[in-house]
């Protein structure tokens, strides 16, 4: 029994112990409340809540007087400072290998297009050396490209022994010139389709539906950010999310939906979930059934992407790099603006720089004055 008990001993002081850090066993229980508490700053309430009513967290051990609350919120301040430096230092290491691949992806560029100018140096080099020029007599002077053929071949001679007339030469000088033509066609065809293969890969891998959303993805789910009235809340929503549909809409507005069609691919409904995030925007994370495609578009009727652009790396709008995350934002509040018709982000720019010129310019009259922006 002694042995035993030193075994389990041993044992115990060996287990490392747990690490809750990022323990993601909770997840279900945590993506149920907060679906139920609708904001993180309830969420928390309810936490708090907990630990206020059913455990001696702010009270303390019996005897400790306010020193215990004192305790309690010193604790509470390291666990978050805690999980900040965890955030700090992920957030650090995603920008540095999001730089990473945009310098990889820079570098690719910059080599596609070293050799597409040395491809067009050559062509045009080509073409220059097939031009025929013409003599002083305003003849064409194919001196140039003939003689080798001259050197290697004799002289025609006609029937009385007498050289053939330059005239009957100025066919083939002409199909020569045709060639060159047919050329330039052709390059711009390739042209066009080297403009194709320069689009840029789309924002967080998704896309704007004008009047509608902005949407990203990863292999795994698709974020759908949907503009709403400022102060809106979770109970003023009528969201229905089915296998291969989707409905969003007011529920003051029962006949009428921001969002009403079928989705492109089938989503898990169980995993998929929806918030409402800052009073002016639903967010709804749609898990994908078939976890190894990209989705084209989130509707049947939506705008499609070229999937082939799609960058594999993550695309939630709190995972995307600074400038990725300011494209998406700017997309997403020029889509409410233009819901509420108001002008977009560019629009204010451009009439903010319009009141400025008008006021270093005073001694104008812009009353008359029609004014495209």
């Amino acid at each position: 029994i002694a042995t035993t008990h030193s075994a389990h001993s041993e044992i115990f002081r060996t287990m490392a112990p747990p690490d809750f850090t990022n323990d993601d066993r909770f997840d279900g229980l945590y993506v149920n409340i907060a679906n139920q508490t609708q904001g993180i700053e309830p969420l928390l309430d309810s936490v708090f809540s907990f630990l206020r009513r059913k455990s001696d967290f702010f009270a303390g051990p019996p005897g400790s007087g306010d020193a215990g609350t004192a305790k309690a919120i010193e604790t509470v301040h390291t666990v978050l400072q805690k999980h900040a430096d965890i955030y700090t230092r992920d957030k650090r290491r995603k920008d540095e290998e999001a730089a990473r691949r945009e310098a990889a992806r820079k570098k690719k560029r910059e080599e596609a297009e070293r050799k597409k100018m040395a491809k067009r140096q050559a062509e045009k080099g080509e073409k220059e050396a097939r031009v025929i020029e013409l003599d002083a007599d305003g003849g064409f002077d194919i001196s140039s490209q003939s003689a080798a053929v001259e050197d290697s071949q004799p002289a025609a001679k006609t029937e009385d022994g007498s050289e053939p007339k330059e005239e009957a030469s100025s066919s083939s000088p002409l199909k020569s010139e045709e060639a060159p033509v047919k050329g330039e066609d052709d390059k711009g065809d390739d042209n066009d389709d080297d403009e194709d293969d320069d689009a840029p890969p789309p924002v967080g891998n998704g896309g704007t539906v004008d009047g509608k959303y902005v949407w990203t993805q990863t292999l795994s789910e698709l974020s759908v950010n949907v503009p709403l009235p400022e102060n809106t809340r979770g109970r003023d929503l009528n969201v229905v999310m089915t296998k291969r549909r989707l409905k969003v809409g007011l529920s003051n507005k029962r006949d009428e939906f921001i969002v009403n069609d079928s989705l492109t691919n089938a989503i898990i409904v169980d995993d998929s979930f929806w918030t409402v995030e800052d009073g002016n925007r639903l967010v709804l994370t749609l898990q994908k059934l078939n976890q190894m495609e990209w989705w084209d578009s989130v509707c049947e009727s939506d705008p499609k992407i070229n999937v082939r652009k799609v960058q594999p790396e993550n695309s939630q709008l709190g995972d995307l790099d600074g400038e990725t995350r300011q494209t998406v934002e700017k997309m997403m509040y020029d889509q409410r603006q233009k819901a509420m018709g108001l002008p977009t982000a560019e629009e204010q720019k451009k009439n903010e720089m319009l009141e400025k010129f008008k006021m270093a310019h005073p001694e104008m009259d812009f009353s008359q004055a029609k004014i495209n922006m």
